[in-house]
């Protein structure tokens, strides 16, 4: 038996690990599900360790209640199973690490079920190198105007209420590491006319000196430009979008973050949507979990009945406020146009600090974060970070 093999199945045998696990818990929420279909995940166990090849196997009793099984591993598809054994192989790599794993059970009658479980990490082999935490920062005066010009020696910093030495520092109008997402479901339908032109809009005005990544999604997520594309072929791929199907808001939003936090400097990402969700494998508490670990900005453009919608409103502030972002509502294109204008002078006017925090610990704890600037009254940052440790911190 080789080492690595010996490793997992010392921690297999601590967690208690049996291949016939116990039902996983629905993390999604209640799904519809016939009284008949007994869905479950019987491997890998919740909480076992894994290491290298991994069988994933799922019972689906009766079994004829299903078209088809698709796991996904870390928000990523590993296979699609159209009859039992519901079963396939995945290598779960040569690190013991935590993983999301999702089953997916499409119901021959209509409708799905979704399970989840979560592997277990070998705390021991955590990194405990803390990496720099970088916060953005707009500052404005009473009348809402942007405060530019500011040196490093105006800002202070403090994490948990303990003030921090800022050891990076940028000015305004730093390259932009830019993703926008479109959402074009059906519940967008009446909105499409506007919300092309809108988007249009505010890619045209990008400066070309920031690369910019277009999405859109409906039952998925898809690429529609790639960020070394021009912006000439960004707005034809918007033109060509028709509204159909459901919506994965959350998914497209952790999509997003993967994207960016693979690049360095500064991040945003702007959703044009309704704030309706109606198909994520994720949830609203995943996207969180998952914003409280990047250094994104995140901006919501609401369309639809999201302008007027009360609850759909609330979901859109809450992502984005913790962020140091913002929501915009509004539906006439004229007064897009101002809130574009709004949004890229924001991007343009914002101060990057980075700090080393003091409390190096990744004990997967949630550390507030606090900018003050001396004289200026109205500063918005990030309002905090949960200190993870890197092998967990994708979703």
């Amino acid at each position: 038996m080789s080492v690595r093999a010996f490793v997992a199945f010392v921690f297999a045998l601590a967690a208690g690990f049996s291949s016939e696990g116990a039902d996983a818990s629905d993390r999604m929420g209640p799904s519809p599900q016939p009284p008949s279909a007994r869905v479950r995940i019987l491997s890998p166990a919740d909480g076992a360790f894994v290491v290298g090849p991994t069988r994933l196997r799922a019972e689906v009793e009766p079994s004829d209640a299903t078209s088809s099984v698709i796991f996904f591993v870390d928000g990523l598809k590993v296979c699609t199973v159209a009859a039992p054994p519901f079963e396939c192989e995945w290598d779960a790599g040569s690190v013991i690490t935590e993983h999301l794993v999702r089953l997916v059970v499409n119901l021959a009658a209509g409708g799905r079920v979704v399970r989840t479980t979560r592997t277990a990490a070998a705390e021991f082999a955590e990194t405990i190198d803390v990496d720099v935490v970088k916060v953005t920062v707009t500052v404005t005066d009473e009348r809402g105007r942007y405060v530019n010009g500011l040196p490093r020696s105006a800002f202070r910093v403090s994490e948990d209420g303990r003030p921090q030495t800022i050891s990076h520092f940028f000015q305004e109008d730093a390259p932009l590491e830019l993703v926008v997402a479109v959402d074009m479901s059906e519940s967008m339908a009446a909105a499409i006319p506007t919300l092309k032109k809108a988007v249009q809009g505010f890619l045209g005005a990008v400066p070309p000196r920031h690369a910019v990544t277009v999405l859109g999604f409906n039952d998925d997520v898809f690429t529609l430009a790639r960020r070394a594309g021009d912006a000439a072929e960004r707005i034809k791929a918007v033109e060509a979008l028709t509204s159909w199907g459901s919506t994965v808001l959350y998914d497209v939003i952790l999509q997003g973050a993967d994207l960016l936090d693979s690049q360095t400097g500064r991040k945003a990402l702007v959703v044009f949507t309704d704030g309706h969700d109606s198909r994520s494998f994720a949830t609203i508490a995943d996207v969180e979990r998952r914003l409280q670990t990047s250094d994104l900005t995140l901006y919501m453009i609401g369309q639809g009945q999201g302008i007027t919608s009360a609850p759909l409103k609330d979901v859109m502030e809450r992502l984005s406020r913790p962020t140091g972002g913002r929501a915009f509502f509004t539906e006439r294109i004229d007064e897009l146009h101002d809130i574009f204008g709004e949004l890229l002078e924001e991007l343009s006017q914002q101060y990057g600090l980075g700090y080393q925090p003091t409390n190096r610990a990744r004990d997967n704890t949630w550390r507030q974060i606090k900018v003050d600037v001396d004289g200026q009254p109205r500063v918005r940052a990030r309002q905090g970070y949960r200190a993870v440790s890197s092998s967990s911190q994708r979703r």
